[in-house]
């Protein structure tokens, strides 16, 4: 039997909002599933009562685009106050980037058998939880959790967890490494999934304009539908593998994410003047101490450079610190980012990398058709 049925939810994604009289602050913090996000807004006699209306609205927006994860469509899209039940049919099973989609043929909220378009994760987190290109072939009878789209004329849906008919069960987020080896400094594979529940990212007081692009923005407006990767602090807070590698004049970081590199000259330089902007940057760093100390000009304009549908503007600066754990199996990273057009305060923040020596970078391209899909078109 093909069916759907909803359950309250348990536990898999928390989303909370305050307000604050005396604070000026827009904080998130993520859990498993999701984006816990902690708004707290000042609308003193600093603001002018025109524009309590757009900070207001911004506010609203950064609560309405708390996700699942990073690279997912905006949590907004799906009710996700409610695990709904799937089951059915594979039509098809799409192992290509930056999602995989999994379309079940199942009932819909009225009865109507349909095809379900189930979003997952990327190649790299699946394959690390237990996927493989062949884990579902069409015809397979499955079971599926996931949150709905809140728009009921798409049948499009969130994977929680999925059952096969056999009893093996999957999730999108079950990898996790095995290995108490103790890192001797910064450098090789270190893996953000476990830390990303924690990455905390507070913002101070934006900008009219930021406030504004903020609470107009839609998940259309994601690059990465047009397979442009996120520039920092965002790249490194997504939920992929990294590899630091030190060369004599400067470090490398990897990310599996689209294949971003990341180059940190070493060697005493310091940022052109009128160099060229590109999507990462230009870094430079130096050691304060155990200290990695990266300092980051000349980005590109990004509609979500600055994170939750805020942009980027020419005058973007971050600055990263990376240290190790006292015990050497986690790397500690906190990041400031000034961008005056966008933020009148700057964004602090914070995540943790966890050392996966055991682990292999499985980077990936960006199918521009399979990114598409964030748009609906």
């Amino acid at each position: 039997m093909q069916h759907l049925h909803s359950s309250t939810r348990e536990g898999d994604v928390e989303n909370e909002a305050t307000t604050q009289s005396g604070h000026n602050k827009m904080i998130y913090r993520s859990t498993v599933f999701g984006c816990r996000l902690i708004s707290q807004l000042l609308l003193s006699g600093e603001i002018r009562p025109a524009m309590k209306s757009i900070y207001l609205l911004a506010i609203a927006a950064v609560l309405a685009i708390g996700r699942p994860a990073y690279g997912h469509h905006s949590g907004s899209i799906f009710d996700l106050e409610s695990v709904a039940t799937l089951q059915g049919k594979v039509s098809r099973y799409q192992w290509r980037n930056p999602h995989v989609y999994i379309y079940v043929e199942a009932a819909d909220r009225t009865g109507r058998m349909v095809e379900w378009q189930v979003e997952t994760d990327a190649t790299p987190i699946l394959s690390r939880s237990g996927w493989t290109a062949s884990t579902l072939a069409v015809g397979d009878l499955i079971t599926v959790r996931a949150y709905l789209d809140r728009n009921e004329q798409r049948h499009h849906a969130l994977l929680v967890s999925l059952t096969k008919s056999d009893g093996v069960s999957l999730t999108s987020r079950s990898g996790r490494h095995e290995s108490d080896v103790e890192a001797t400094d910064i450098s090789g594979i270190w893996d953000v999934l476990p830390g990303h529940p924690e990455r905390l990212v507070v913002y101070g007081k934006l900008t009219n304009k930021g406030a504004a692009k903020l609470a107009e923005y839609t998940t259309a407006d994601d690059p990465v539908a047009d397979c442009v990767p996120y520039p920092s602090p965002g790249i490194f807070l997504l939920p992929y593998l990294n590899e630091i590698e030190f060369l004599d004049d400067r470090i490398l970081i990897r990310n599996e994410f689209f294949n971003v590199d990341r180059t940190v000259y070493m060697d005493g330089r310091g940022h052109p003047e009128n160099g060229e902007r590109s999507n990462q940057g230009h870094s430079i760093g130096r050691w304060d101490g155990d200290i990695l100390v990266i300092d980051t000009t000349l980005f590109t304009d990004h509609r979500i450079g600055n994170l939750r549908g805020l942009p980027s503007g020419d005058k973007k600066h971050v600055i990263e610190k990376y240290r190790l754990s006292d015990d050497r199996t986690k790397l500690l990273i906190d990041f400031t980012v000034e961008d005056p057009e966008y933020m009148a305060e700057p964004m602090t923040g914070s995540t943790v990398w966890e050392y996966a020596p055991n682990f292999e970078m499985l980077r990936f391209e960006c199918d521009p058709e399979v990114a598409s899909l964030y748009k609906f078109e």
